[in-house]
């Protein structure tokens, strides 16, 4: 963490400060790293304060990790973790800021697929899915986990690799994994795909990208519409010396 030596020797003397922000990680599920950090850094706000400088707003940064996997301790609940907040900020007298999008996101979005094909393996079968990398790119950047669900579970599960139809050895979703017995054909989601999942898909080997649609009890709506391989390629152009 920087202290008031290095900001007046980067900004000078005079330069007033107004706000400070930190970030320690994502995907933390236990409050007491955040406590730590966030105890740290209104004793900064406080040293910053007596030197001189105003602070008037403080961004504590990402909030809380969700759960990805159903097999795991679900983490602290948003209240547990602004109760913590207030007693840690209590008489600091500052706009309090933060960023946590994934735990507001990430566990209202599913990506649905459909199976293609169960292909035989030498240990286990690869469940092919029309959905890939391009998609939903967390498993194939970082090894994430998002648990794979049938739409018509039948209660009986399967050993399986789970990939995408790319022709590149990333694109696989989950190897050795036990998972809802499913056959070309069948519809399934990959859940927890709300956050990092829309915004970080691409157009990799000209795949349109998926639509999005809002779901509330029986009503649905398409909120973003798919991008077809055809409007992709209309968008390119060749230059007119390399016609000649």
């Amino acid at each position: 963490m920087l202290n008031v030596r290095d900001l007046h020797a980067y900004y000078g003397k005079s330069h007033i400060l107004q706000g400070v922000d930190m970030h320690i990680g994502s995907q933390i599920t236990d409050l007491g790293p955040l406590e730590d950090a966030f105890k740290l850094l209104v004793e900064f706000v406080g040293t910053l304060r007596a030197d001189g400088h105003t602070i008037s707003h403080v961004d504590f940064g990402g909030g809380l990790g969700i759960p990805y996997q159903h097999d795991l301790p679900n983490p602290p609940e948003p209240a547990v973790y602004a109760e913590m907040v207030k007693r840690v900020t209590k008489g600091l007298d500052a706009t309090l800021m933060f960023e946590p999008g994934r735990v507001i996101a990430g566990n209202a979005g599913v990506l649905a697929t459909e199976v293609v094909w169960v292909k035989p393996g030498v240990a286990n079968p690869y469940v092919i899915v029309d959905a890939a990398m391009n998609d939903l790119m967390r498993p194939a950047l970082y090894d994430a986990h998002h648990d794979f669900v049938a739409v018509k579970p039948t209660g009986e599960t399967m050993m399986a690799n789970i990939a995408g139809p790319v022709c590149e050895t990333g694109d696989t979703f989950g190897m050795n994994r036990e998972i809802d017995a499913v056959k070309s054909g069948d519809l399934a989601v990959f859940r927890t795909a709300g956050a990092y999942g829309a915004t970080m898909a691409s157009t990799y080997n000209s795949r349109p990208l998926v639509p999005e649609v809002m779901v509330e009890g029986d009503r649905f709506a398409v909120v973003a519409d798919r991008i077809a391989a055809e409007t992709i390629i209309a968008a390119e152009r060749v230059p007119e010396w390399l016609k000649k």
